[in-house]
């Protein structure tokens, strides 16, 4: 709700302060008064450019600001959640304009760009003026109308529940697509090679193993040779190296009992003669092991061929990292068989929740369908109230593509002079019929959908006598349960407001400015009379006017 509007140097508006009321407010002047002016100044707190050429003043700022209470709202909250603002009850919207022509907003003392200020005071306020381009022409405005009216907003919360669910999984399902699309372009290239290690079958350090293998075995003459020659002289040669060192020992042990240290000496000779006994054993046992075998030369040779192959093949150098591929390899064949059977799960799972969100959205489709021509009655009736006899709505709703709101194409479709030839609202209808259609439309929803702030400029242009006072009939109603803020020439219409307020131009100093001010009741009355009769208003006229306003 629209508590106070504040108005500084804008066109010829020195400063107002203009405190609304909660229930049906109505501005009423001559024209030429400034009353544009007014909506002018508040358009720049709903978003509108700046231009400096509004100022009043060139060497000060222009000075716009708005108070708003938010009733509790929850989309204004989640809109200050959205943008880092900090949520409270009463919310504060400024906009200046500096002489140099730099404009800037805020919100609750906090800066934001045009575009934010757009979205937070479209949740705010509604304004309704010719020639805009009204949300009365947009899908979506058109579908909530009819779901307002049905009653369906638990139903619509699960469909869009279910709906989201059913995006997700189609999401995961096309990544998992994707992912298998990827596997299937490397998955034979992976299976050669995979097959291909798994046939050779290598053991960790297998190919290290048979290298070394190989070289003992090419060498196995030369070993031998030289293993039966220290054999032979350790063991069997006319003086064997072990035998020798036996009898020096002896000679030794027969004096080591005069000298301290001919003990120790012996007793290491001791020693190594044992050592050079039991090397001679261990050359003796590997010269009987080392043999010249052609056949295994040949199997080895063959097996590190493959080997040495598959080394250079993958690019690595060591056995264990051929292994490591092997694993790798694995994995992915694995991967390729998980995905498949994700694939598998995957679409029964899409297709189990595509079957619950076309049986929703066939409920939200027969329920806004069974509201269609209801709306229609009951929107041409008011029509005819509103001095639009001629006019006709008509609501089509057509099956679309599934959605996050169903399987509707909802349009309002509109003829204004019964050709019977009906288009969509936006393109054919004008200013003053969009306005009377919307204020006719938003009264049969007001307790349904959850309106902003409702401000119509000059809904009753091309209207007056009944039809003017059924407008405001309409006003007074949709003002119960919100906000409305009506600029009008009517004095039907002014005649039902909760608060009237009054624009008229003053000499100031030399200058000519704007102002306004609230009207008492018999100010009231004779504001009214005037409008239904000139300047010195009949005593008729008064007694009319005073039968408007106390009704």
């Amino acid at each position: 709700m629209l508590q106070r509007l504040q108005i500084q140097n804008y066109a010829i508006i020195d400063a107002l302060n203009i405190d609304f009321s909660q229930r049906l407010n109505v501005i009423t002047g001559e024209t030429g008064a400034g009353k544009s002016i007014l909506m002018g100044a508040l358009s720049l707190i709903l978003g509108d450019r700046a231009d400096t050429a509004v100022l009043l003043q060139r060497d000060k700022k222009s000075v716009v600001e708005g108070v708003f209470a938010l009733g509790g709202k929850k989309e204004v909250a989640a809109f200050f959640t959205a943008n880092d603002l900090d949520v409270e009850d009463e919310v504060v919207i400024r906009r200046e304009i500096a002489p140099s022509g730099k404009s800037r907003a805020f919100v609750n003392d906090t800066s934001v760009n045009l575009e934010q200020l757009r979205g937070l005071s479209s949740l705010l306020v509604d304004l309704h003026r010719q020639f805009d381009t009204l949300e009365l022409g947009e899908s979506d405005f058109q579908r909530e109308v009819l779901d307002a009216l049905a009653g369906q907003g638990t139903v619509l919360e699960e469909y869009r529940g279910l709906y989201r669910n059913w995006q997700a999984a189609a999401r995961e399902l096309a990544t998992l697509r994707e992912q298998q699309a990827q596997f299937n372009k490397e998955l034979d290239y992976n299976k050669f090679l995979f097959d291909e290690l798994n046939e050779a079958s290598l053991r960790e350090n297998e190919l290290e193993e048979l290298d070394q293998e190989l070289k003992l075995l090419n060498n196995s003459e030369g070993i031998k040779t030289a293993l039966s020659k220290i054999y032979y002289d350790l063991q069997e040669g006319e003086q064997p190296l072990v035998q020798q060192l036996r009898s020096l020992l002896h000679s030794l042990q027969t004096y080591a009992g005069y000298h301290a240290e001919l003990s120790a000496l012996a007793e290491r000779m001791s020693s190594v003669q044992i050592e050079l006994q039991d090397i001679a054993g261990e050359v003796d046992r590997i010269n009987e092991e080392v043999s010249y075998d052609p056949r295994r030369i040949e199997e080895i040779n063959e097996r590190l061929s493959t080997g040495y192959k598959l080394l250079k093949k993958h690019g690595v150098q060591t056995t264990g990292a051929l292994l490591d591929i092997y694993g790798q390899l694995e994995h992915k064949l694995q991967d390729t068989l998980q995905v498949e059977a994700g694939i598998a799960a995957g679409e029964k799972e899409v297709a189990r929740i595509l079957k619950e969100v076309q049986q929703k959205a066939a409920v939200l489709s027969k329920s806004r369908q069974a509201q269609a021509t209801p709306l229609e009655e009951k929107v041409n009736k008011l029509l005819k109230q509103v001095g639009m006899p001629n006019a006709r709505l008509k609501v089509q709703v057509a099956p679309a593509e599934l959605n996050a709101f169903g399987a509707d194409a909802v349009e309002f479709l509109f003829d204004a002079n019964k050709s019977e030839r009906y288009e969509p609202i936006r393109k054919v209808a004008s200013g003053g019929e969009l306005s009377r259609l919307m204020l006719c439309i938003k009264s049969l929803v007001a307790e349904s959908i959850d309106l902003p702030t409702l401000i119509f400029d000059e809904i009753d242009t091309g209207i007056s006598g009944e039809a003017a006072r059924q407008v405001g009939v309409i006003l007074k109603g949709l003002a119960k349960k919100r906000q409305v803020i009506c600029i009008t020439h009517q004095p039907q219409i002014a005649g039902k407001a909760d608060a009237h307020y009054f624009v008229y131009k003053a000499v100031k100093g030399e200058a000519i400015k704007t102002n306004i001010r609230l009207l008492n009741q018999d100010e009231r009355i004779t504001a009214i009379a005037q409008m239904l009769s000139g300047e010195k208003p009949t005593a008729a006229a008064l007694e009319n006017a005073r039968e408007m306003v106390l009704g």
